[in-house]
């Protein structure tokens, strides 16, 4: 039986802590399917296009890695997917006791989906999308922070805006 991993987020924006996740899951996984999940009901930082496609670059080396889109539970795109786990990264004791509520609730939705934590090495543990996009929109560079195809989607954002002023 193929072994896949749903690794599923708003991943906005990708940085180099999910990059190293993916990474290592890449080693542990047949396939790994990175889905960037939108919520029609929030307003992104970057458009669900650019983040696929910053990702894809960012993953462009590793054969067993597939990115998509999608909407909706993250449970059912594990089905549809064959995934026998969804991915959780854990930076801190508070993640920790976030994501234990949302695994149980994949749990109460799909019993037969284990969900895995994943732990962020020390140098990428303080790195989060929430960082990255407030020192973002405040101008500063984010360069050390996110994988080159993301700041390049980053850049492109910041044209658009130069554009639409």
């Amino acid at each position: 039986m193929k072994r896949i991993a749903l690794y599923p987020g708003s991943f906005d924006p990708f940085t180099l802590g999910h990059l190293d996740i993916v990474q290592r899951l890449s080693r542990l996984y047949d396939e790994v399917v990175v889905a960037v999940l939108v919520n029609p009901r929030k307003q992104p930082y970057l458009p669900a296009g650019a983040r696929v496609a910053g990702i894809a670059g960012a993953v462009s080396a590793l054969q067993n890695v597939r990115v998509i889109q999608d909407e909706g539970a993250a449970t059912d795109l594990a089905k549809r997917v064959g995934a026998q786990v969804v991915i959780r990264g854990l930076r801190s004791v508070t993640d920790f006791e976030y994501e234990t509520s949302i695994a149980a609730g994949y749990y109460y939705m799909a019993p037969e989906i284990e969900t895995v934590f994943m732990p962020a090495r020390p140098e990428h543990g303080c790195i989060s999308s929430s960082l990255v996009r407030e020192i973002h929109a405040l101008g500063g560079d984010v360069s050390k922070l996110v994988p080159a195809p993301v700041l390049s989607s980053l850049a492109e954002k910041n044209a658009r805006k130069e554009r639409e002023t």
